[in-house]
């Protein structure tokens, strides 16, 4: 899958910024190199590239802390 594919704009209706996409993007892949089992059945794929399919297919979620928490 090409980096382009899904597109920007469709991943961000998934989160409530682009920040937060990074950051999940990021987190995710980083579990999937430590060993963590992918959501979806393409491990020929780098974890970067499976992070975002997940959270494209709404596999991942967040939550976001609040200050008060």
């Amino acid at each position: 899958m090409p980096i382009n594919k899904p597109d920007i704009e469709q991943l961000r209706k998934k989160t409530d910024s682009t920040y937060t996409l990074v950051v999940e993007a990021a987190r995710r892949a980083r579990q999937l190199m430590d060993g963590a089992q992918s959501l979806i059945e393409d491990d020929e794929q780098k974890p970067l590239t499976l992070a975002i399919e997940e959270i494209n297919r709404g596999l991942i979620t967040y939550h976001r802390k609040l200050e008060d928490e």
